[in-house]
């Protein structure tokens, strides 16, 4: 089986957003996607995106990232998403996903790649130690829905 690849574009997005939702799905969160093909049309210069595709021009996993700013290191990669399709896990396809983001990342000189991974995943976790990632288990996320962000008053 042959995978290639490639820079995803707008005609990709409905299938990206169903990989988003699988992994959510995965994730025990689907109830939380409330990103649709439109809004990220709309939206889509603050977010890259690689795809693999197989030899029957299906998408089949997605590493989906974003550039940020770390006032302690400086420009970085945010790994937003990295998702394979269940039936096309182990053949290295997110290695190699991963392998173009570390790419990307030398290439425009970030000095950090993050991406948040949940402790329960051992597989993905795994592959993240066998790369050489350091995992932190002592930062918290905190986050604001669109409606907390309306709401927020302190």
């Amino acid at each position: 089986m042959k995978i290639t690849i490639r820079k995803a574009n707008e005609k990709d997005f409905f299938a990206i957003l169903s990989l988003v939702k699988e992994l959510a799905t995965f994730e025990k969160a689907l109830e939380k996607v409330t990103n649709s093909v439109e809004q990220m049309k709309n939206e889509k210069d603050f977010f890259q995106c690689y795809v693999a595709e197989n030899d029957k021009n299906e998408i089949v996993g997605m590493a989906l990232y974003f550039f940020a700013y770390y006032t302690w290191v400086g420009k970085s990669l945010y790994l937003d998403d990295l998702y394979v399709k269940e039936s096309y896990r182990g053949k290295k396809i997110g290695t190699k996903l991963l392998k173009k983001i570390f790419k990307i990342a030398k290439k425009e000189n970030c000095k950090r790649v993050r991406w948040q991974v949940l402790n329960w995943n051992k597989s993905a976790i795994e592959m993240y130690e066998k790369s050489g990632a350091d995992i932190d288990d002592e930062w918290s996320n905190c986050d604001f829905d669109e409606n907390g962000i309306k709401e927020f008053n302190l």
